[in-house]
C-alpha cells in the first residue's frame, strides 16, 4: 500500500514478480472515492480476524489485489495462493485442492501435496467460486468444518490451517435457487462480504489510477511522461469502462504509444465503439415530491430526505436515479456559489468529477460565456486549488 499526497488517497499496487501464479485482472487500485474507502476500512477491520471472506465484483475491478491485501494486513504467516476454480478442469480439481497419493489415479506417480495444503497457515483465495462443481462443494465444505484434507488415494486426514477468500463475478443467491451452487456452502463462505464497485461507480478513482499509469508505462517504455489533459480526462470521467481498470490501464497504455507531444488529449484515447454513458435527464419531475405531505417541524434533514425519496418511490418516474442525482448536483452547485471546488467538497468528491457531473447533466457548457467560465467562481476555484 502506497500513500498518494496529503489526500486522503491511497494506491494500492502489485508488480510482476510478486503477481504468483494467477494472472492479475487489475494490477493496480485507488482509494480515493467514497465508495473505494469504504471497501478499504471494511477491509482494515476483518483482515486480522480468520473469518471466510467472500468478494463480490465485475471482472477486471481489482478482486485477486482485495485479497492479497486482506492477507498482508491478517499477518498470518503462511503463503498466499490463488486458484481460478474456472479454469482447472473437474477431473482434476480435487487433485488440484486436496493432493492425491501415489497410484491414486491414471498418471498419478508420486504423492503431490494440493492447494489446501500448500497453503497451511496462509490465505487460499478461490476465484469464480461459482464454477466449483457440486461434488467438490460438498468436499469443499467439509474441510471447511473439520479443517483437514484427505488426499486422494489415502484414508489419512491432514489438518491445515487456511484462511479463505473466495470471489465471483456471478449472484450466487441465483446460483443457490438455481441448485447450481449450495446453500451450507453458501452461508460457510459469506460470513463477510465484500462488493467491489465497477469503476464507473468510483469516478474519482478513475484521475489517480490513470496518472500512475501515466507513471508506470513511461518508465517502462523509457518515454518522458506527458501530462493527462483536462480534456482527456473529463472523456475518461464520461466513459462507461465495462472492462474495468484493467481496461483503463490498457487505454492509458495505448495512448501513451500514440501520443507524440507533451499531453493526452481526447484523441490519443482508445473509447471508441464502446458505451458512453447517455446524457441524463436535464429536467427533474416535480410530481412526487409535490404529491409527498409536508414533513414534520421536528424531523431532521435525513429524515426529510428520506419521506422525499418515499414520495418519489410511491411514483416513480422513468429515469429516477439519474434525476435525483442531477437535483444533488444542481443544489449543492448553487448553495457553493457555483463554485466547483467548493461543491466537489460538499459532495466528497474532486474538482475534476464535480466538473464531469455537472457537464453531464448540462449544467455547465465548454465553450466562452457559459456557466463554466464565469469570472468570480472561476477564480475561487483557481484559488481553492492552490
Amino acid at each position: 500500500m502506497q500513500d498518494q499526497g496529503a489526500t486522503h488517497a491511497a494506491l494500492l499496487t502489485l508488480d510482476g514478480a510478486s503477481a504468483g501464479p494467477l494472472s492479475i485482472r487489475a494490477r493496480s487500485l485507488a482509494f480515493v472515492d467514497p465508495a473505494s474507502q469504504a471497501v478499504l476500512q471494511l477491509i482494515e477491520r476483518v483482515a486480522p480476524s480468520t473469518a471466510p471472506v467472500m468478494i463480490g465484483g465485475d471482472s477486471g475491478t481489482g478482486k485477486e489485489l482485495i485479497a492479497r491485501h486482506i492477507h498482508t494486513l491478517s499477518r498470518r504467516t503462511g503463503p498466499f495462493l490463488a486458484i481460478n476454480c474456472g479454469a482447472i478442469t473437474e477431473h482434476l480439481a480435487e487433485s488440484e485442492l486436496f493432493g492425491h497419493e501415489a497410484g491414486a489415479f491414471t498418471g498419478a506417480q508420486g504423492r503431490r501435496e494440493g492447494w489446501f495444503e500448500a497453503a497451511n497457515h496462509g490465505t487460499l483465495f478461490l476465484d469464480e467460486i461459482g464454477d466449483l462443481p457440486l461434488s467438490l462443494q460438498v468436499k469443499l465444505l467439509r474441510v471447511l468444518q473439520e479443517r483437514e484434507v484427505v488426499r486422494l488415494g489415502s484414508r489419512k486426514a491432514v489438518p491445515v490451517d487456511v484462511r479463505l477468500v473466495t470471489a465471483t463475478n456471478v449472484d450466487l443467491g441465483e446460483a443457490v435457487s438455481a441448485g447450481h451452487f449450495r446453500l451450507d456452502l453458501f452461508y460457510r463462505l459469506n460470513i463477510v462480504q465484500l462488493r467491489l464497485p465497477p469503476l464507473r461507480e468510483r469516478l474519482a478513482d478513475i484521475e489517480p489510477l490513470a496518472k500512475h499509469f501515466l507513471t508506470l508505462y513511461s518508465k517502462r517504455l523509457g518515454l518522458p511522461e506527458p501530462r493527462l489533459g483536462e480534456a482527456a480526462l473529463d472523456a475518461l470521467l464520461a466513459y462507461d469502462w465495462p472492462g474495468n481498470i484493467r481496461e483503463l490501464e490498457n487505454v492509458i497504455h495505448f495512448a501513451l504509444l500514440v501520443a507524440s507531444g507533451q499531453e493526452i488529449r481526447p484523441e490519443h484515447l482508445k473509447l471508441a465503439g464502446q458505451p458512453v454513458r447517455r446524457q441524463l435527464p436535464a429536467a427533474l419531475p416535480p410530481a412526487p415530491f409535490a404529491s409527498a405531505p409536508p414533513p414534520p417541524s421536528h424531523e431532521n434533514p435525513q429524515q426529510m430526505l428520506r419521506r422525499a425519496v418515499h414520495g418519489f418511490l410511491e411514483a416513480p418516474p422513468e429515469g429516477l436515479l439519474n434525476s435525483v442525482e442531477r437535483l444533488l448536483v444542481e443544489e449543492s452547485y448553487r448553495h457553493s456559489g457555483r463554485n466547483q471546488v467548493r461543491a466537489g467538497a460538499v459532495l466528497g468528491v474532486s474538482r475534476n468529477v464535480m466538473r464531469t457531473l455537472l457537464k453531464r447533466h448540462g449544467l455547465i457548457g465548454d465553450g466562452p460565456g457559459s456557466d463554466d467560465t464565469d469570472t468570480d467562481a472561476t477564480q475561487l476555484d483557481q484559488a481553492a486549488e492552490a
